[in-house]
């Protein structure tokens, strides 16, 4: 078949045995699972398959591309995300309570559940416009590249499996998530992780962005809150002297900035913090009556995530005490809001999904990289569960910006090793 004798070649120029020093090299058992899942009939028709479906890969993108999916109002994209599974071809179709929609293809045993996914949500409003434009080969619109691209290819994956009828060990479930973005917090794989779930999950494979051969291991933990302070309010003339919420919180920003900068600037794995919003008052001559500010703190590592995290919260309440005892009339107090908590993890390198995709990355000749992310396998990484987050491939510019581009090139090779990956993890029937 036309992909296969493509891949020979591939093939056999990593069969050499330097990877027992790279990282990023699989070891030889996955290259060798690689290559007999190549060479499986029903493999090569689905692989030829994706080629084929080019360009309704590219019209699914951009159908559902402009379908809003604002933050918390994914409802109408999940409806039709629902229906395109319905007409491929799954056993069972539905959306959870969350708001998640799950397809069930099940396997010959059923012993286990592989999840393949893309989140739905997009960072934009509502009244966003979100019509596609094309030029040449890339195209614009936002939310194109995070995260149509991904749900397309989840799409193209289980057409590729359907019109070449594989067949599987084990149970797959494509899923579009809620709330991957912002302040959704993961809200989506958090509930299917959660004794609320639909379906017990073996494996978790999701798609997002990156390089085409970036492969997800390790998952960035963050916290977040929103801290609020408060105070009367009056006049800047006529109650000259009252505490002012906004003088505590620069007190709060400084002393949080120069103790954090203190606990990062120590060796070990790397941890930030930032301020990335601040707001309040009524007029340049008024005392303001609240002030906020939104905090993204985050670290690879989970015991110095709370470490940062213990650092922000003694922070914010000493500058507060001491800002109370500084002489000013009256008081201020402030509350922190949780607003954030993504959990931190790292799976061995040795974990067979890992191992897979490395060696399906090789085998499709995309060079891969483990990498760091912050994503929706963020939950299962952090549980220990096998996990991992594969790229959209392409190449996607200014991502979460109205002008954000996705142009395909060679595109249809990533969605290759989301598949390959997927039936090495669920297993092929025959």
């Amino acid at each position: 078949m036309k992909y296969l004798i493509n891949s020979i070649a591939v093939v056999i120029t990593f069969h050499i045995s330097v990877h027992a020093q790279n990282e990023n090299i699989p070891l030889k058992q996955y290259v060798k699972e690689a290559d007999k899942l190549s060479k499986n009939k029903s493999v090569q028709l689905a692989m030829d398959a994706i080629d084929d479906f080019e360009e309704q890969t590219i019209a699914d993108m951009i159908l559902l591309t402009e379908i809003p999916a604002p933050p918390f109002k994914e409802t109408k994209r999940a409806k039709k995300f629902r229906e395109m599974l319905e007409t491929i071809g799954v056993d069972s179709a539905w959306i959870d309570t969350e708001g998640n929609v799950l397809a069930l293809r099940k396997g010959k045993k059923g012993n286990k559940t592989i999840v393949l996914d893309a989140h739905m949500d997009t960072v934009f409003q509502e009244e966003t416009n979100v019509t596609v434009k094309r030029e040449g080969n890339t195209y614009v619109a936002p939310g194109i590249g995070d995260n149509t691209r991904g749900m397309a290819m989840v799409l193209t994956v289980l057409k590729a499996m359907n019109k070449a009828e594989v067949e599987t060990q084990e149970n797959v479930v494509f899923v579009g998530t809620v709330g991957e973005e912002g302040l959704g917090d993961l809200r989506g794989v958090k509930h299917l992780f959660s004794d609320a779930s639909d379906i017990k999950i073996g494996s978790w494979i999701s798609i997002d962005g990156g390089s085409s051969g970036r492969i997800i291991n390790g998952a960035l933990g963050s916290k977040r809150y929103k801290a609020v302070f408060k105070g009367k309010g009056g006049h800047s003339w006529g109650s000259f002297g009252l505490a002012n919420p906004h003088h505590a919180m620069g007190e709060a920003i400084s002393l949080f900035v120069k103790e954090a900068t203190k606990y990062t600037d120590k060796d070990g794995l790397k941890t930030s913090f930032n301020i990335g919003r601040i707001g309040g008052g009524t007029s340049v001559n008024s005392v303001p009556f609240e002030s906020w500010m939104e905090v993204d703190m985050r670290s690879l590592d989970p015991k110095r995530l709370i470490k940062i995290d213990t650092i922000f919260k003694i922070s914010m309440r000493e500058a507060v005490r001491s800002y109370n005892a500084s002489g000013v009339k009256d008081k201020i107090s402030m509350d922190l809001v949780p607003i954030g908590d993504r959990p931190s993890g790292q799976l061995p390198i040795h974990t067979s999904l890992i191992q897979r995709a490395l060696a399906a990355s090789t085998f499709l000749g995309i060079k891969p990289k483990l990498k760091t992310g912050s994503t929706n396998s963020n939950i299962p990484i952090a549980k220990g569960i096998p996990a991992t987050t594969l790229s959209r491939g392409g190449k996607g510019r200014d991502a979460h910006s109205l002008s954000e581009k996705w142009t395909n090139i060679d595109g249809a090779k990533n969605i290759k090793l989301v598949l390959m990956v997927t039936l090495m993890e669920a297993g092929i029937y025959k």
